[in-house]
């Protein structure tokens, strides 16, 4: 896989907070936090990894399927988490990864520290005790940078997820500029930011997709941006 420069995340900064960035193998998580963690956020993503490499060999459908597959109640959980995401979004259980492993590292990571931050491939996992401001990049879209979403305390903890069809290497079947979905699980906001990102064409999908993607459980709020036109459904505060 082809390693595509992060540029954005230089536009995360957090004067409080310590930054830095952890990867094993194609996980590359930014992260911010009261503390550098290194050696705990290494050692959670090679535990979670290797919970869903097995689950891989054992389940060999878990990798590649585009649609939903049955629960498995003696799975590991994060694998439980993905394989709920995919069922409640209606996409296959690896469009719930980078969500997943962001939230079930940021956990680990709270142990330690009461604030954290961690972004995975433009999904981002949340917990602060102040409110955080999240810049959406929408790759060449003239909206790219320009709308900010606010997060609350008292909304945490909280996935911000966004799929997008222009940037970036991820599998998507639409061609929206960003698609930011928010949800109590990050899973969940991954998986469903595939899902309705598949329905977005052109900008004269954005009132469909909006009002499709909110009906999945447990979504908070939806963003779609697709070149200078942009949507938004639910709890979303933008400043």
């Amino acid at each position: 896989m082809k390693y595509e420069e992060r540029t954005y995340r230089n536009k995360i900064f957090n004067q409080e907070l310590k930054s830095y960035r952890v990867t094993v193998r194609e996980t590359d998580l930014f992260i911010l936090s009261d503390y550098i963690l290194n050696d705990l956020a290494i050692h959670s993503i090679y535990k979670y990894r290797s919970h869903i490499e097995s689950y891989i060999r054992y389940c060999p459908q878990f990798l590649t399927s585009l649609i939903p597959l049955k629960q498995d109640d003696l799975s590991p959980i994060i694998v439980r988490e993905m394989l709920k995401a995919a069922d409640v979004a209606k996409v296959g259980p690896m469009a719930a990864v980078a969500g997943a492993i962001a939230e079930f590292v940021g956990w680990d990571i709270l142990n330690e520290s009461k604030n954290v931050i961690i972004e995975n491939g433009g999904d981002i996992f949340i917990k602060t005790e102040k409110e955080i401001k999240i810049g959406v990049f929408a790759g060449e879209s003239p909206l790219s940078f320009k709308v900010r979403i606010l997060v609350r305390p008292d909304q945490m903890p909280i996935g911000v997820c966004t799929s997008s069809g222009t940037v970036g290497h991820s599998l998507s079947f639409g061609r929206a500029d960003a698609v930011c979905v928010l949800s109590k699980s990050a899973a969940i906001a991954d998986a469903a930011a595939t899902y309705i990102g598949n329905l977005v064409k052109t900008k004269h999908d954005i009132k469909n997709a909006l009002e499709r993607g909110f009906d999945i459980d447990e979504v908070l709020g939806i963003l779609i941006i697709v070149g200078d036109q942009m949507g938004v459904n639910g709890n979303v505060e933008l400043v």
